[in-house]
């Protein structure tokens, strides 16, 4: 009976069960996720969205003050054609009025007999510019129907006098120097200045 019991004291023990594994994390919920993404996605409150608007608006107006404000320090320059240029030799325009400068210079270059000189295409009623009309022998203004002879001279419609004549010169090399700043005109009851030095060459 004693041995017994000592052969039961002295066995040995069980080992005891291994300590049960720990249960795996479970993954993130799909809606756990969309919360997630819908964070990062939020748009800004509307009132940051009115106070980036504001500070955007003032920042742009003073921009625009400044670059205002800056130009006032840079010059105006216009660039207008010249009104003082070179035509050619008396020898290459033939008896008549010629229209080769019109567009470019808004001349007339006239020949006669015994001069030539260049009437600025300008009609004196309310400054449009004419057309010549070799049929009719005449200027014939488009804008109030005024009419001008060969000449220049008003014989027709609203135009109160005569178009002006712009100055040439000859150059050192014999060419033609037309100056469009310098006019002689015939005022009407006026004297008339198509006689004068520089509003004619003689040929």
């Amino acid at each position: 009976m004693s041995n017994a019991d000592d052969t039961h004291a002295s066995a040995p023990a069980k080992p005891s069960a291994a300590p049960a594994a720990a249960p795996a994390p479970k993954p993130a919920s799909k809606s756990a996720g969309k919360i997630a993404a819908g964070k990062k996605n939020e748009k800004p409150l509307p009132s940051k969205q009115r106070r980036r608007f504001i500070w955007t608006s003032i920042g742009a107006f003073l921009a625009a003050n400044f670059l205002m404000f800056l130009r006032f320090f840079f010059p105006r320059t216009l660039f207008e054609p010249t009104t003082v240029f070179n035509i050619g030799y008396p020898s290459d325009f033939s008896l008549g009025v010629d229209e080769r400068f019109k567009q470019l210079a808004r001349i007339w270059v006239v020949r006669e007999a015994d001069r030539i000189f260049i009437i600025f295409a300008r009609c004196t009623h309310l400054g449009c510019t004419p057309d010549w009309k070799p049929s009719e022998n005449k200027f014939k203004c488009p804008c109030h129907g005024s009419g001008y002879t060969p000449e220049g001279i008003n014989f027709e419609g609203p135009a109160p006098r005569p178009m002006d004549r712009a100055r040439v010169e000859l150059d050192a090399q014999g060419e033609m120097i037309v100056d469009t700043s310098k006019l002689y005109s015939w005022p009407k009851g006026g004297t008339d200045q198509f006689n004068d030095p520089g509003a004619f060459i003689p040929v």
